[in-house]
């Protein structure tokens, strides 16, 4: 049989939504079978959405038809548990939205609408949890002349050098993420997540929409990439044959747009109500039960908010002709600057 070679994002592509694809096989276990999210480790997670869809409904001036759109739904975990969370005159106005490619799943409430596209011109909130780690992209690498060059792949992992990396994917490697004259370093081409994430966000009529993922920023980039493989909990050798999840890490600060802001998980979920304080010990006495249960939710929320672990992933909050909800308006670092935003 003639070996198959040919870049990391049509690989990708192939393994995770093509036929019987890893992501798109009905009766898999999905995302939460093979890797632990947010939205698996605690419940605390979808409260702190649904305060902030709260803020985004008061900022809109709490119009009927409030969207919640929720760009790689998985199973449909994180909108139940907003559902099962947001006030009740809230959810009489709120639609749900799951873009996802995988089949709807039984289980799911009727009231929410499963499509593979995100609805246009609707008015909410939109949120994207470890939904662009999984927009394929190609892999670059440096030669020895100094030269970026495409990574080919075959089904089996087995990689080697193609063509040198030209066009609108050279310009986007110069302006985010520079490895020309570096021989053997790597790099993600993260111009279709740019592309995606424009595109996603750009369906709002008016809203938020937020991106979660693990990050990292110009200036600070993995020198070798991150490029990895997850199979039943376990991190694995990348192979695009559809056994396992292909993912790696965004550049979210190529995806902002005017107006957005970047800020750690943990600050955004403390600020969401989400915190790992421990309840004071006078409660056990008076409310055993009650004591408990406090001791137990900070647990999960410390987990949330772990500056080595889920609290690491970056929040990009993009307003769309709204202004940003108080909870994520922050200075610094994180604030919008000049040349931010844009697919480069």
């Amino acid at each position: 049989m003639t070996t198959r070679w040919c870049g990391w994002r049509e690989a990708t592509e192939r393994a995770l939504y093509g036929p019987d694809g890893f992501f798109v096989t009905p009766d898999g276990p999905g995302p939460a079978g093979h890797f632990r999210t947010s939205v698996h480790a605690s419940p605390l997670f979808a409260g702190a959405v649904a305060r902030l869809l709260e803020q985004v409904d008061a900022a809109l001036g709490h119009p009927d038809g409030l969207a919640l759109v929720d760009v790689g739904a998985g199973r449909g975990e994180l909108l139940t548990g907003v559902l099962a969370r947001v006030p009740e005159a809230l959810a009489a106005r709120l639609v749900p939205y799951a873009v996802e490619r995988a089949p709807r799943p039984a289980g799911v409430e009727q009231r929410v609408r499963w499509s593979d596209r995100v609805p246009r011109g609707v008015r909410g909130l939109l949120f994207a949890n470890e939904w662009l780690d999984n927009v394929p992209v190609d892999v670059a690498e440096t030669g020895e002349d100094g030269v970026p060059r495409y990574v080919e792949v075959c089904e089996d992992g087995t990689e080697r050098p193609g063509a040198e990396v030209d066009g609108a994917d050279a310009a986007w490697l110069a302006r985010w993420w520079p490895i020309a004259g570096e021989p053997g370093a790597r790099a993600e081409i993260g111009r279709p997540r740019d592309l995606a994430w424009a595109a996603a966000a750009g369906e709002l009529a008016e809203g938020l929409a937020v991106a979660v993922d693990y990050a990292h920023e110009r200036g600070a980039r993995p020198p070798l990439g991150t490029l990895t493989g997850f199979r039943g909990g376990r991190e694995v050798r990348p192979v695009p044959n559809g056994t396992c999840d292909l993912t790696c890490h965004v550049a979210l600060d190529a995806c902002r747009g005017p107006g957005a802001v970047l800020l750690p998980q943990r600050d955004a979920l403390r600020a969401l109500g989400v915190s790992g304080a421990r309840p004071p010990l006078e409660l056990a006495s008076r409310d055993p039960v009650g004591y408990v249960r406090a001791l137990a939710a900070a647990g999960e929320a410390a987990e949330l908010t772990a500056p080595g672990g889920l609290g690491a992933f970056t929040w990009l909050a993009q307003p769309v002709r709204a202004e940003l909800p108080p909870a994520l308006r922050v200075t610094g670092p994180g604030a919008p600057g000049p040349g931010a935003g844009g697919a480069g």
